[in-house]
C-alpha cells in the first residue's frame, strides 16, 4: 500500500483549526480507499515561531520540507506582532520560489445550497496565477529612508521562460475543461511587461488551436467576473493580477471561507503545496467558528495532485453533500466542528451508498 508523507503547516490563527479539520478528512478519506496512506511531520513554522527564534522557518526549512510529498499549510500571520510583510516573505513566498511551484491554482464555483453575492450561480472558473516572479519577485530598495528624498523601488521581473511556462499551464489547463482561456494583461498601461505577455500569448496560441483565446485588461477581467462570470473558464494571469483576480473569485463563490488553492510544481521535482487563502483571522481565532471547507478543499486538491483521484473526488461530493443541507454556507453560523463533522458524515455515507 502506497504512503504519501505529507508536512503540514497550521501557522497562525485559525491555521490550526482548519488543518486539524482538513487532515481528519484526509485520513478518513484515505481510510474509505483503502489502498493508500498519509503521513504527517507537523511544523511549528508561524508568527509565534517568529517571535521566539527571530526567523519564520529555520535556516534549514527549505531541505527539511523538501523529502515530503506535499505540504498542506493553514494561514501565516499575524499582523499585529509580525509585518505581513516579515511573515510573507520569510515563509510563504520563499517555499513557492525554491519549490518552483510557479502555477497557483484557484477554482471558482459556488457549492450547493451556498448563495454568492450575484444573481448567476452558473460559473466554473479556473484562475491559473503565476507564483514566483512578476510582480511579487522582491526587486527593489529604498534609498535616503526617513528623509525628503526617500525613494522606493519595486521592479517586476518578467522572463521568458517564467511566462512562457505558466501560460502553457494555462493552456493546458483549458483543453481538459471547455477550451476556453482568458489572459489577463495591461498593455495599454504597462508597455514593456504586459506587451511582452501579449506576444508570448499570441505565439503559444498557435501550439493549441483547439483553444479559444481572449485577450482582457485587468480592470475588464475584475468587471466580466462581476456581470458575466459564466462566460469564463479557465483564466491566467500575472503574480500581482492573479492575486488580485482570486480574491474577486472568492467574494462571487460565498466568501473566504471556500477560497481552495494549489501551489504546483508541475514536473513534480519538489513537493507542491496546499492552502486555503482565507489567512489567519486573527479576530475570531478564539471563538471555533472558523469555516474548514476552503482547507478541505485544498485537501482534496493535494489528493489529486498525488494521483488519489477516488478519494479526492470523494471529499468534494461530501463537502457538497454538507452545504447541500446548509451546513456551513453562511459565515460564522456553525462551528469549525459542526462542519467538519457533516463533511465526514457524508463521506461515511458515500461509503455506504
Amino acid at each position: 500500500m502506497k504512503n504519501h508523507s505529507i508536512a503540514l503547516i497550521p501557522g497562525d490563527g485559525i491555521g490550526t483549526a482548519v488543518i486539524d479539520a482538513a487532515w481528519a478528512v484526509l485520513q478518513a478519506a484515505a481510510k474509505k480507499q483503502a489502498t493508500f496512506t498519509l503521513s504527517e511531520t507537523t511544523f511549528p513554522w508561524s508568527c509565534a515561531f517568529y517571535k521566539e527564534t527571530g526567523a519564520m522557518m529555520p535556516a534549514d526549512g527549505i531541505e527539511k520540507l523538501r523529502s515530503f510529498d506535499a505540504i498542506l499549510l493553514g494561514a501565516v500571520g499575524w499582523p499585529a506582532e509580525v509585518a505581513d510583510s516579515v511573515s510573507l516573505h520569510g515563509l510563504l513566498l520563499p517555499i513557492r520560489k525554491a519549490f518552483v511551484q510557479y502555477a497557483n491554482i484557484r477554482p471558482h464555483r459556488l457549492l450547493p445550497g451556498v448563495e454568492g453575492p450575484l444573481k448567476k450561480d452558473e460559473f466554473d472558473i479556473l484562475c491559473i496565477r503565476e507564483n514566483t516572479e512578476g510582480e511579487y519577485s522582491g526587486a527593489g530598495g529604498r534609498v535616503h529612508v526617513d528623509t525628503p528624498d526617500e525613494v522606493a523601488v519595486e521592479t517586476s521581473i518578467f522572463t521568458r521562460t517564467g511566462v512562457e511556462r505558466i501560460l502553457r499551464f494555462g493552456f493546458e489547463q483549458a483543453r481538459f475543461r471547455r477550451k476556453k482561456l482568458a489572459s489577463i494583461t495591461k498593455s495599454n498601461a504597462q508597455k514593456y511587461s504586459m506587451v511582452f505577455w501579449d506576444e508570448m500569448t499570441a505565439k503559444l496560441a498557435a501550439d493549441y488551436p483547439d483553444v479559444e483565446v481572449t485577450t482582457y485588461h485587468i480592470d475588464a477581467m475584475a468587471a466580466r467576473m462581476v456581470m458575466a462570470p459564466e462566460t469564463l473558464d479557465v483564466v491566467v494571469a500575472s503574480n500581482l493580477f492573479g492575486d488580485i483576480l482570486t480574491d474577486l473569485g472568492a467574494a462571487i463563490q460565498g466568501g473566504l471561507g471556500f477560497a481552495a488553492s494549489a501551489n504546483i510544481n508541475p514536473d513534480r521535482s519538489a513537493p507542491s503545496m496546499f492552502e486555503p487563502v482565507h489567512g489567519s483571522a486573527p479576530d475570531i481565532a478564539h471563538l471555533g467558528i472558523a469555516n474548514p471547507i476552503a482547507a478541505i478543499w485544498s485537501g482534496a486538491m493535494m489528493l489529486d495532485h498525488l494521483g488519489e483521484k477516488e478519494a479526492a473526488a470523494a471529499i468534494i461530493s461530501a463537502i457538497e453533500n454538507a452545504t447541500a443541507k446548509g451546513v456551513g454556507t453562511v459565515p460564522g453560523k456553525d462551528k469549525t466542528d459542526v462542519i467538519t463533522a457533516a463533511v465526514l458524515t457524508a463521506l461515511l455515507r458515500g461509503e455506504m451508498e
